[in-house]
């Protein structure tokens, strides 16, 4: 049984309205966003507590894991026969041949007196295949956790601040997704902090404005990502969290020129008549990535990209100190051209 993350809950409330209280044998959670894999985790550690679970075994998959560790825990019984968590922590998602054969073994016999919880970094398109998850999904329940997009952001702070009896408007949630962008332990944090400020009831952008630090996570692959994708406000304001929290310029001007570098490479092979598919999976850019690299191809021409390449150098020079001039300025105008922005002195003027 697959669920989402927000599904859980009431997952649960269906086997606690059964005639006999009960929850799945097994139960895998993957992701790469803490926040949700920890609450979803929590959620199922209380619920085994609950029906009297009350030991704990946890096992780290790491290089040259015992596999017959698993097979031992399942059928072993404690010292006073108390049912128990069986939590293993497989952060790859790689459980390799010996696992894979572990686990499903363990699907087809679980343990009578222990449930199984598997925790697990974001899973790939064939892992998810895999048989090892779809013997654990025949028997228990599958939980993937997936990263909250920005333009959910707010949606998502709305309902959790709900949930605590408070009614944010509009503007309210929406400043308090551009404070904390992306940072879903950020938000979680600050909505616990104006509840305890304001309680339930109304909560206006005055409030946030007033009570929330800015916990935004800025980070240069972010910085990139947002200009691929022609968000030429999103990526100024990035450059300006970037630029406060004191990150160097020249760490800034590496990411964007290692990009810039890749996609001059990519559109002189497109100009040259190369498909632009062909051409990404020559550069090996990841699906995932490939609508970005894909909407820069695009937007940008190859003589801009090039026109981008010579401003990075400038810029180098200026980090430097052999060119005048402001760096973080410079840095700006650049990651404004990659979004697709042009100005008067635009130094892909040329290209136009």
């Amino acid at each position: 049984m697959k669920l989402k993350p927000d599904q859980i809950k009431s997952h649960f409330a269906g086997y606690r309205a059964s005639a006999t209280p009960s929850m799945a044998p097994v139960y895998l959670v993957s992701g790469d966003e803490p926040l949700q894999v920890g609450e979803v985790c929590d959620a199922i550690r209380t619920r085994a507590r609950e029906l009297g679970y009350a030991g704990r075994e946890v096992m780290y998959v790491e290089t040259g894991f015992d596999w017959d560790a698993l097979h031992a825990a399942a059928n072993s019984l404690s010292l006073f026969s108390e049912r128990r968590i069986i939590e293993l922590r497989l952060p790859t998602g790689k459980a390799g041949d010996a696992g894979s054969k572990a686990l499903v073994e363990y699907a087809q016999r679980p343990a009578d007196d222990a449930v199984l919880l598997v925790i697990t970094g974001k899973l790939d398109k064939a892992v998810m295949s895999s048989k090892w998850v779809g013997a654990l999904d025949k028997v228990g329940v599958v939980v993937q956790v997936w990263p909250v997009e920005v333009r959910q952001l707010p949606g998502w702070i709305t309902q959790r601040m709900r949930a605590k009896g408070m009614q944010p408007d509009a503007e309210a949630a929406a400043l308090l997704a551009e404070r904390v962008e992306g940072n879903l332990l950020a938000a979680a944090q600050e909505i616990e902090k104006l509840f305890l400020l304001h309680g339930a009831g109304q909560i206006n952008a005055r409030a946030i404005a007033e009570a929330v630090v800015d916990s935004a996570r800025f980070d240069v692959y972010g910085l990139v990502d947002s200009a691929l994708a022609g968000d030429a406000a999103r990526t100024a304001r990035m450059l300006h969290g970037l630029h406060s929290e004191g990150v160097e310029p020249v760490l800034v001007l590496w990411a964007l020129a290692r990009e810039i570098r890749s996609l001059a490479e990519m559109a002189y092979e497109v100009h040259a008549g190369t498909a632009m598919d062909q051409v990404m999976a020559a550069h090996r850019v990841w699906d995932a990535r490939k609508p970005l690299v894909k909407s820069g191809l695009k937007r940008n021409t190859l003589t801009q990209w090039q026109a981008m390449l010579r401003h990075a150098g400038q810029i180098d020079r200026i980090i430097k100190g052999v060119m005048p001039g402001n760096a973080w300025d410079e840095i700006l105008q650049l990651a404004l051209l990659m979004a697709g922005a042009r100005f008067r002195a635009d130094p892909t003027a040329a290209a136009r």
